[in-house]
């Protein structure tokens, strides 16, 4: 006697049914929203990508529906358009929480930490990397660069920067996400929703009052190789061991002036608070206790 595939629990692989369409007065709104994203590109397909940043501020993530619309009025295939959302791990495929909270795990900032903090977080927030917490506020994922190596090792909160984190710091980060409490970047415009982020991404302007302003540029650690560069010279100072505490140079030593062809590391001596930014501290940078 044989058993079906059914019986024997095989799936034989039948197509998914077609993408819903979003309800009718979502699709009028988002179409506005859309045409205004195209009328920017000369080719209509080149506004795929701010497009989906826009179908991603409705639901959190890239929904099928989602990628429908894109497609619709891009007169782009659903395959084409999946394979750009699938490609970028900015678009999230599956719903996610509140605040996307990244941890650097490449190389200096896993050196640095970023590695421990990474590790603490999970088992902290009971979640792996791409979980999502119970109260849907936070997803935790490593990321592979935050392209702030100076200030190692760095925490992304919805794209924004948490510079020169500890586990210490970063576990009252999630704390103060969770709870509602009031959380700063180290740099940058204040924190808002992923969806609110993704919606500005899509290229709508932060209408916050005082937003723009508050983005800021390049911090002071990431701005010494550009001042070197134009041969500006940087204050002569003494660097001591990571394991060594200050000590005062020998009057008789002579004091080294550095070329501008060197290069000044933000973490060659010891800070007295985690941020390289004093007018933006972010906490202590040993762990508590110590």
């Amino acid at each position: 006697m044989t058993t079906s595939s059914s019986e024997r629990g095989v799936s034989l692989g039948m197509p998914e049914l077609p993408a819903p369409a979003y309800p009718d007065d979502v699709r009028a709104r988002l179409e506005a929203d859309a045409r205004e994203i195209i009328a920017r590109y000369p080719d209509s397909r080149s506004a795929l990508l701010p497009l989906l940043h826009l179908v991603q501020s409705e639901e959190g993530h890239v929904t099928r529906a989602g990628m429908r619309f894109c497609a619709d009025v891009l007169d782009l295939t659903t395959a084409e358009v999946t394979a750009v959302a699938t490609f970028y791990t900015m678009y999230r495929r599956r719903p996610s929480g509140d605040y996307q909270v990244g941890v650097c795990t490449n190389t200096l900032c896993a050196v640095m930490g970023g590695d421990a903090i990474f590790d603490e977080l999970q088992e902290y927030l009971g979640v792996g990397n791409g979980g999502t917490t119970d109260d849907g506020k936070i997803t935790l994922e490593h990321i592979e660069c935050n392209a702030a190596c100076d200030f190692a090792p760095v925490v992304m909160v919805n794209w924004e920067f948490f510079d020169n984190q500890t586990v210490q710091s970063a576990k009252r980060l999630v704390d103060d996400l969770r709870s509602g409490g009031t959380v700063s970047p180290t740099r940058g415009a204040p924190l808002c929703s992923f969806k609110e982020t993704a919606r500005i991404l899509a290229g709508f302007p932060d209408e916050r009052e005082g937003a723009v302003e508050a983005s800021g540029s390049a911090g002071p650690a990431s701005l010494v190789g550009l001042r070197l560069a134009k041969g500006e010279t940087a204050p002569a100072r003494v660097v001591h061991p990571r394991d060594g505490g200050p000590h005062d140079e020998p009057r008789d030593r002579a004091v080294h002036e550095p070329s501008p062809t060197e290069h000044l590391s933000s973490h060659d001596a010891p800070q007295d608070t985690s941020a390289s930014d004093p007018a933006h501290p972010a906490g202590p940078t040993a762990e508590e206790g110590e």
